[in-house]
């Protein structure tokens, strides 16, 4: 493999496009090619991309460019497909969440990338986030059971709706978003899910008969430890209870709050994020013994700086030959997980896992 790795980009959507800068600013990385549908026809890629090959066609891409990685930024519905075939190609794989729309192509997908003795990374941004990494960090300090709550609502405006109802084409919003954050429930517990039930509803005739666009999930582990997730997408949605991230535990609890850093901006991970620690233990007067601990995450990295350590934490998995079981392991749980709350919705029973 030469020094610098050579990656085609497949699907051009808000965050390939993300990614896609990145491949153009790390002079670790060379893009080789660019691959959407219709792609030949756009106008509307950034200036610094403009310039790349492009392909309509993602076999005819691989074939034809033979790259050392693919970064897979498509819909769900094709990530197995199209990294089965970049392993069978020879290329390392970044792949956006979630891995696959089923366990069984997970299962797959992780299997060929062992056999092939391939790197896999899954795009779980925040754990490349400072403030989600400390919060991990002092949450596995409260003791076991935990009760882990959690959520993610999203109000839509008219592109975000439509961004939403493609979306809701393959995948529901509890499974989407909720990937990211039953994966940190899994590294907050470092225990085994066992057993999941779920609701959900369709709040609006714009979708599927048999998809929902709000849903939650409570999801119990091997240690004792609990967790509920919520999540909404669609114009009816209520953005007065949107950010709900706390766990508690036998010693106390930990809260994160965000402060909108700019409110000009659309970026989500433009927030100051801050982690409120209170401490269970009372004295013989029945009086808190330690007074709450407040951290406040500074200089936090934007989407585009996130994407950024995503694409970084590939080049050392690469060139470090950094063992990725675990990470492998973490995905196939999250993704049982919300796809057990799938299971869980559209049967009405209890999933065990």
């Amino acid at each position: 493999m030469a020094d610098r790795i050579r990656v085609l980009v497949v699907g051009l959507g808000k965050m390939g496009t993300a990614h896609a800068r990145v491949y153009h600013h790390l002079d670790d990385y060379d893009i080789v090619g660019l691959c959407s549908h219709h792609l030949a026809e756009r106008g509307d890629l950034p200036a610094e991309l403009a310039d790349y090959r492009r392909f309509d066609e993602y076999h005819a891409a691989l074939q034809a460019l033979r790259p050392d990685a693919v970064s897979i930024n498509t819909w769900p519905d094709t990530h197995a497909e199209y990294a089965l075939a970049a392993f069978d190609a020879g290329a390392h794989v970044f792949v956006e969440k979630p891995l696959a729309e089923t366990v069984q192509q997970a299962e797959q997908i992780i299997a060929r990338a062992g056999e092939k003795k391939r790197k896999l990374i899954v795009g779980y941004i925040l754990r490349q986030h400072p403030a989600w990494m400390h919060c991990v960090e002092i949450t596995r300090t409260l003791g076991k059971p935990l009760v882990m709550r959690m959520n993610l609502n999203q109000q839509s405006d008219a592109r975000a709706w439509r961004v939403h109802k493609n979306l809701m084409q393959s995948v529901s919003p509890l499974v989407d978003s909720g990937v990211h954050y039953l994966d940190m429930m899994c590294l907050i517990t470092q225990a085994k899910p066992i057993k999941v039930h779920a609701l959900g509803v369709r709040l609006s005739d714009e979708i599927a008969a048999d998809m929902y666009n709000y849903g939650h999930l409570q999801v119990q582990f091997d240690d004792g430890s609990i967790g509920w997730y919520e999540s909404g997408w669609g114009p009816m949605m209520s953005e007065n209870a949107s950010f709900i991230k706390d766990v508690i535990g036998p010693k106390g609890s930990v809260s994160m709050q965000v402060v909108k850093a700019d409110s000009a901006t659309d970026d989500s991970a433009q927030k100051t994020h801050t982690l409120q620690l209170h401490h269970a233990e009372l004295n013989e007067a029945g009086a808190p013994v330690h007074q709450d601990e407040w951290f406040i995450t500074q200089n936090e990295p934007n989407h585009a700086a996130l994407c950024r350590r995503e694409q970084e934490y590939l080049l050392r998995a690469i060139r470090d030959d950094i063992n990725l079981d675990q990470h492998w392991h973490d995905a196939l749980n999250s993704l049982k997980i919300v796809l057990a709350a799938d299971a869980s919705i559209r049967s009405g029973a209890v999933v065990y896992l």
